[in-house]
């Protein structure tokens, strides 16, 4: 049997200011970022795509990270001290510049400083009702051989929301009109899918808008999975936190999935016509997304 562990176990941990010590730099907490991009907590398999990226501005992005299996790349600002003004207008100014540069991937801002005052703080929550941003606390830590420790504390998470849609995305064109722009395979899938979420909500329906399918139940939208269609494929994006739950179920099928971070969805792509242990599958994460 293993000893309890006792107060003589404990040793406080000392940490300070990179800012008060000349031989740190927002250059070195960068490189460090760079070299360890894991260290941020804010992705899975997220990795540095670039630093000090120039921007037309004139300015430069400290760090831009992706996570490639979720399509989602970070704009990421790093400030020893205290967080200012400058700070947040750049932050938010360069995940502008990222996301009209590449509007293939989600866009999150994250904002990183050794201090974020309850002023700044009140400013950046405004912010990320309308921005998808992340602010996280840079602590360093003296180690006892004498090297230091990062560690970054999320102070402010990602609000979930739907991406804006333009006018008329939500108007309904009927099943016709996405005939004449996929193939019958695409539309055979959805509706093998539809069909499982009518065996625990006969009720539901799909509702084929200018943008998207989504499903109605009882004469009212309930979006719970949306389907976006392509040519020869489709994406079906299912509302659900996620969990290392359902990431390992999905990795032990034969289902190619993401994470949409600011809507807050799994995103599977398929092909067509789905097999019988795919849409089992499916059909269970769609139950549990109606149900919560």
């Amino acid at each position: 049997m293993t000893a309890p562990i006792n107060s003589t176990s404990f040793k406080p941990v000392k940490t300070f200011l990179l800012k008060n010590k000349k031989d740190f730099s927002e250059g070195w907490v960068q490189q460090v970022i760079y070299e360890n991009p894991g260290l941020l907590g804010i992705g899975n398999g997220i990795s540095a795509k670039d630093k000090e990226r120039r921007q037309p501005t004139g300015g430069r992005l400290d760090l831009l990270l992706e996570d490639s299996e979720a399509e989602t790349r970070y704009e990421v600002e790093v400030q020893l001290g205290s967080t200012d003004e400058s700070h947040i207008i750049r932050t938010i100014e360069y995940w502008d510049i990222e996301r009209k540069r590449h509007p293939e991937f989600e866009h999150i801002a994250v904002i990183v400083a050794e201090d974020i005052t309850s002023r700044f703080f009140n400013v950046i929550s405004l912010f990320n009702s309308a921005i998808p941003l992340i602010a996280l606390k840079l602590t360093a830590i003296e180690n006892p051989d004498g090297t230091v420790g990062l560690l970054f504390t999320r102070v402010l998470d990602l609000v979930r929301k739907e991406p804006e849609e333009e006018p008329g995305a939500t108007e309904v064109v009927g099943r016709n009109y996405w005939k004449n722009k996929t193939c019958d395979e695409v539309l055979e899938g959805i509706d093998q899918i539809v069909n499982g979420i009518k065996t625990f909500e006969p009720r539901a329906q799909l509702s084929y808008n200018q943008s998207y399918c989504g499903i109605w139940v009882n004469g009212a939208a309930d979006n719970f999975i949306k389907f976006y269609i392509r040519k020869r494929f489709f994406y079906a994006d299912i509302r659900l936190e996620r969990t290392t739950a359902i990431d390992e179920l999905l990795e032990n099928s034969e289902l190619k999935y993401s994470y949409l971070q600011i809507s807050g969805r799994y995103r599977l792509t398929l092909e067509g016509v789905v097999n019988e242990q795919s849409l089992k599958i499916i059909e269970a994460l769609c139950k549990q997304a109606y149900e919560s």
